[in-house]
């Protein structure tokens, strides 16, 4: 199918936009853009720097992406913006572009659901699959990866990493990173558990998940004691009783990779059977 592009719009002569892409009323773009086939900018969207759209992404009014990023150190570095394939972006949501003493880009990945008035800064990295649910913002260098879900008014501190699968609370301030699979409540983030329905409703087994259990409970003690083990200790136990199981070594090798910001503090008391019913 043709492109269509409302009259009302700005778009560049030098933006590439493929067949099949529609770019309501009153849009703007760039001329370093790229807008893959099936995209769409419903109305009032604006694009710009050195970014590139995916396949069937969606945008919807009010949005703006690889705008320049609120760092002070930025001085105009011709630095990327790239938004995955099948993406759904709700109203309102600001996404800017990386700098030069970052990652140098910002990106979203394939699938994603970004809901409204949400903001993704400079030089954040999203993987696949992942909700970010209203009024999210994140500070920049912030990793989340493939699967996570971020509730609403959740507020991630720059350089935090966010772990596969993991599930952060609404209203929550993270300061720390998130484990794999793992699960954070709280007015300032506590880990409470893991994930358990997602590791459901994905096809994880129930002995895969009484094991992680098991190993999250020997890692995380409900109630820390005065002459238990230190956390290095208890790491390398669950490294040599679950050396096989993969969803337990990347939890492992989350935590022993390198850290800005720390691992999230376990919640003084966790009610393992109150598992968070209903996540997205």
């Amino acid at each position: 199918m043709a492109r269509e592009i409302h009259p009302s719009s700005i778009v560049s002569s030098k933006a590439q936009i493929e067949d099949d892409v529609y770019i309501g009323p009153w849009c703007s773009v760039g001329p370093n853009v790229r807008i893959k086939q099936g995209a769409r900018l419903i109305q009032n969207v604006v694009v710009d720097g050195h970014t590139q759209i995916g396949r069937n992404t969606v945008f919807y009014p009010f949005t703006t992406v690889g705008l320049e990023p609120q760092d002070l150190k930025y001085k105009g570095e011709p630095t990327q913006c790239i938004i995955g394939d099948d993406t759904v972006v709700r109203e309102n949501v600001t996404i800017h572009r990386g700098t030069a003493t970052g990652h140098g880009q910002t990106s979203v990945g394939n699938n994603c659901l970004i809901m409204a008035n949400a903001h993704i800064a400079h030089d954040c990295l999203l993987g696949d699959r992942i909700i970010i649910v209203n009024n999210v913002v994140m500070g920049g260098h912030v990793h989340i990866d493939h699967d996570a879900r971020v509730m609403g008014a959740a507020a991630l501190h720059q350089f935090v990493r966010i772990g596969r699968g993991a599930l952060i609370g609404g209203v929550c301030g993270v300061e720390a990173d998130v484990i794999p699979y793992g699960s954070v409540l709280g007015n300032r983030a506590r880990l409470v558990g893991l994930h358990w329905v997602w590791l459901k409703r994905n096809g994880v087994s129930s002995a895969e998940i009484h094991r992680m259990r098991q190993a999250f409970r020997l890692l995380f003690p409900r109630i820390e004691k005065k002459n238990q083990d230190v956390f290095e200790k208890r790491l390398e136990q669950v490294k040599n009783l679950y050396s096989s199981e993969p969803k337990i070594n990347e939890i492992i090798e989350f935590i022993q990779a390198p850290s800005k910001r720390g691992l999230v503090r376990i919640a003084k008391r966790v009610d393992f059977s109150s598992e968070i019913e209903g996540a997205v």
